[in-house]
């Protein structure tokens, strides 16, 4: 089948918006902002709703429930808040505690997200459709001189998934689908260094002084940056729909763990007073290497048709204690390991909506969700990626402007639960300790739409 040139430009408009920047909106550093129609009732019961082509994503056997081909694409502006207040965050227990200099500072920032789906009819009993989205994702920025710098500065993780799938028809109550996942990440790590501790680790206190080389008083800084372009990551998805009753409709859908291996470099900035640290094969600019297993989920929806009302739910478990550890590997044999644990938990997520289809060219949406953290406590949570668990309250609409063309619109707030923090930077380097301590106080909001083309 050859393309409509309509389609390609759908196609290309896609690849240009997916790739920016984004905020995590779901547990962890998973995002869940696929599809606009999903956002206005907080995605519940996306496994078996099968609305629009965002059913790729979600789960792709319900493609064979979509009554034409379709193109959707979705944009999402994403608005977070995580406002640190600090609370006697200290330099490392062998320097005696001192506290750490350095301002308050709010992480978040605006993000923009992208999502394009594409399905069409073999036959009968068989679909193909491609997805492109955001699965995973985190930013957060913080300025330079802010309190937890050592711990954290810049975090930027992208990744861009692709997923082309098939859909079948075994027989009029049940269809599967599978799919396949290409996924490719970019990332960004930097935080400043604390070149006096680094000093008084390697020399004495007469020395470090008479180099202006004191803990706090000789920051330096580290700029990581990798990507896995060389060596995409690939993982696969399958669900399954069946029609319980001419109302009542279940879904299932599985995404399994992909393990993404970065390479890229270390740029370090030395300050003058502690440049006598390179003569130690520290501290070179050298290249990295890390590898994150991202988390398996499992979701199981389910929705019921009473007349002009459909009712919506769905949970759905993330496999999170794949992320043991964030460990970045350096070229220089002298540079040790940078490790951070992370030792996360397991989650649930929890989804209740409803839509209300108010004509035939109208359906408003409403939805409510619980999603858990899977960061286990305060001393496991990190300036890089400080959420907690949050509550969906989301609203949102369809109008039908033709046979083609269906527009959708979805809004979210997450109330994020009060966020404590009380983590000390993991070292070899029993001066660098420090200890973050304090407390996020987090929010988001996120607008969602979305243009559906029957075609």
């Amino acid at each position: 089948m050859i393309m409509k040139p309509q389609l390609i430009r759908f196609l290309i408009l896609a690849v240009l918006t997916a790739g920016f920047s984004s905020q995590t909106n779901a547990s962890g550093f998973a995002l869940i902002e696929n599809s606009a129609s999903g956002q206005g009732n907080a995605f519940a019961g996306a496994a078996a709703v099968a609305e629009d082509a965002s059913t790729v994503w979600f789960n792709p056997a319900g493609m064979m429930l979509l009554e034409n081909d379709q193109v959707v694409v979705a944009g999402h502006f994403v608005k977070p808040g995580f406002e640190f207040s600090d609370a006697g965050s200290t330099g490392a227990a062998i320097l005696g505690s001192p506290p750490l200099s350095g301002t308050d500072d709010d992480g978040g920032s605006n993000a923009l997200l992208a999502n394009f789906y594409y399905v069409t009819t073999v036959d009968d009993n068989l679909k193909f459709g491609f997805g492109m989205t955001t699965p995973f994702g985190l930013a957060t920025r913080y300025d330079n001189n802010w309190v937890g710098r050592y711990h954290a500065v810049e975090t930027d993780l992208k990744t861009i998934n692709f997923n082309p799938s098939i859909a079948l028809k075994l027989n009029e109550n049940l269809t599967i689908g599978a799919g396949i996942n290409i996924m490719l990440a970019d990332v960004v790590f930097t935080s400043a260094v604390d070149f006096g501790g680094i000093c008084l680790a390697l020399s004495d206190l007469p020395t470090c002084s008479g180099l202006g080389a004191l803990p706090q008083q000789a920051d330096g800084f580290a700029d990581l940056k990798a990507d896995n372009f060389d060596d995409v990551a690939t993982g696969i998805n399958f669900g399954l729909m069946y029609k319980i009753s001419e109302d009542t409709r279940l879904g299932i859908a599985y995404r399994s763990e992909v393990t993404i291996d970065v390479e890229g470099d270390a740029d370090f900035t030395v300050p003058a007073a502690a440049s006598f640290v390179v003569g130690y094969g520290l501290f070179v600019d050298t290249g990295v290497n890390a590898s994150v297993t991202l988390p398996q989920s499992l979701s199981v929806s389910v929705v019921h048709n009473m007349d002009a009302l459909m009712l919506l739910a769905d949970v759905t478990w993330t496999g999170w204690n794949s992320f043991d550890e964030l460990r970045i590997h350096y070229d220089n044999a002298s540079q040790p390991d940078s490790v951070t644990t992370e030792a996360w938990d397991n989650t649930l997520r929890f989804s209740f909506g409803a839509d209300y289809r108010y004509s035939d060219a109208l359906t408003l949406r409403a939805g409510w969700a619980y999603d858990e953290t899977p960061v286990p406590d305060a001393e496991h949570r990190t300036a890089r990626i400080p959420g907690n668990s949050r509550r969906w309250l989301s609203f949102g609409g369809t109008y039908v402007i033709d046979q083609e063309f269906t527009v959708d619109i979805g809004y979210s707030h997450l109330f994020v639960s009060d966020t404590a923090i009380n983590n000390t930077f993991e070292s070899g380097i029993p001066t660098l300790a420090s200890t973050l301590t304090g407390n996020y106080d987090a929010s988001v909001d996120i607008l969602s739409a979305q243009l559906r083309w029957n075609y």
